[in-house]
């Protein structure tokens, strides 16, 4: 089954990296990946403070059997969660980055990205941020006392249909060594006016890190970008300009 198409390839040779975006096949407009290599840097260090990404399918057995089958790495062999019946596993992609592949049990993928775990130092700071600045909600907040941690689950809808931020807090690790790493850019998220959004973030207290208007490169989508308390940045990319982006030829 595929559960990704590629909606966009393009070569910037003034950054001298490349670009490949991706969407689920049933909902075009809805969070994309962006994978980008940059020319002559082959080996990342991904840091410690990124967890892992999430992906929603139908089966997770044949999911991992496929992934198995293109040489791909299994860490954690599908099965129930302890104590539970959803099935999971978690691979790893060649650049080393963690996948956590979750079932469905049953329902319906409208998203099939469904996670971003990202480790944070204090997690009332995080939740805050992420309410305030970015406008989630607080799904849930669940403390696990066996591993020593806690982890806060926010997004802008249900769990079942949403890319949700999985924040979690190791008990008493306030200091990392490489928290950031080299490799997670960013995390978007579109926005009707960004320049509206820049202000508000600005009015929250909160840092704008980049002045809304063209990226980087020039062209595009407007943007704006922010960071949360621990620097994992987030890019506000605006709506329109991004629904006619992916009309061009």
């Amino acid at each position: 089954m595929d559960i990704s198409t590629t909606i966009d390839k393009r070569t910037v040779p003034s950054s001298e990296r490349s670009t490949l975006g991706n969407a689920g096949p049933d909902c075009p407009l809805c969070p994309r990946e962006m994978l980008i290599y940059d020319y002559g840097v082959d080996n990342w260090n991904i840091g410690s403070g990124f967890g892992h990404f999430a992906l929603r399918v139908e089966n997770v057995y044949k999911t991992v059997d496929s992934i198995q089958a293109a040489g791909g790495e299994v860490s954690r062999a599908a099965g129930p969660v302890k104590g539970g019946d959803r099935i999971i596993a978690f691979v790893n992609d060649p650049t080393g980055y963690k996948w956590e592949i979750i079932g469905s049990q049953g329902k319906s993928i409208p998203e099939p990205i469904a996670q971003v775990m990202l480790r944070v130092r204090d997690l009332d700071r995080s939740i805050k941020f992420y309410t305030e600045a970015l406008g989630t909600q607080l799904l849930r907040k669940k403390d696990n006392p066996e591993y020593k941690y806690t982890v806060a689950f926010l997004a802008y809808g249900p769990e079942e249909g949403n890319v949700v931020f999985e924040l979690t807090y190791n008990w008493g690790q306030d200091e990392y060594e490489f928290f950031l790493g080299g490799t997670y850019e960013h995390v978007a998220i579109s926005t009707n006016d960004v320049f509206m959004t820049a202000e508000e973030i600005r009015s929250l207290g909160y840092e704008v890190t980049k002045e809304p208007g063209p990226n980087e490169w020039g062209g595009g989508p407007k943007t704006t970008e922010s960071v949360d308390p621990d620097g994992w940045k987030v890019v506000f990319v605006d709506k329109q300009d991004f629904l006619a982006e992916l009309q061009e030829p």
